[in-house]
């Protein structure tokens, strides 16, 4: 997918629970019948999990109705779609669960385990951690763009101004060594006079 097509996609994806094939799910769909809407559930297995990204991410769900099977297809991101509550979870060895179509009875059944609240509220706290965390990101990167953009010359001016604090700072040690070079050495003992030869008179 082209980047400038996965920018314009980000507004429409929703927070959504893992789905994967094998899951029991309920889907809370949005109807629209003249003037009135109300909300339809959909509760089967998922039989498969599309290939698509973004916005076109699709499911199959499969349930049997009076011994017919009804499949529906589903656009995860669909602004229709208003819930989607995962009830069962199966560990199944195919990613898209097509012989359930043939099955019927016992032999339609799979290995399944019931979602707890607790597991459910984990996840809801994943999903909204991944909300966070991706709106973070996309604060961040907006930033940085505008940065880009309109870059702060105060903030420049502050930083080519410490380098120059530390130079000064450097150079103030050599005044000290002038000065004490500069100082006085400790007072000596005098030396003695050497007399001069020529002063020195004849002995008679």
């Amino acid at each position: 997918m082209h980047p400038t097509i996965r920018e314009a996609q980000k507004q429409q994806l929703k927070p959504l629970p893992e789905i994967k094939s094998g899951y029991t799910i309920r889907v809370h769909q949005k109807i629209t019948e003249g003037n009135k809407e109300r909300i339809q559930i959909f509760e089967g297995l998922v039989i498969k999990v599309g290939h698509g990204e973004g916005v076109e991410k699709t499911i199959t769900v499969r349930k049997v109705v009076q011994g017919i099977g009804v499949e529906k297809i589903f656009p995860l991101h669909s602004p229709n779609i208003k819930k989607i509550e995962v009830k069962k979870k199966a560990k199944v060895r195919r990613s898209k669960l097509y012989y359930m179509r043939d099955r019927s009875g016992k032999s339609a059944r799979l290995q399944e385990r019931h979602v707890t609240d607790a597991e459910r509220a984990i996840e809801d706290e994943k999903m909204e951690a991944m909300i966070e965390e991706a709106v973070q990101a996309e604060e961040k990167r907006k930033a940085e763009a505008a940065k880009a953009e309109n870059p702060d010359t105060t903030e420049v001016s502050d930083d080519t101004a410490e380098p120059q604090g530390d130079a000064v700072e450097a150079q103030d040690p050599a005044p000290e060594i002038e000065e004490a070079s500069a100082e006085p050495v400790a007072d000596s003992e005098p030396a003695e006079p050497v007399a001069d030869p020529k002063e020195e008179k004849p002995i008679s």
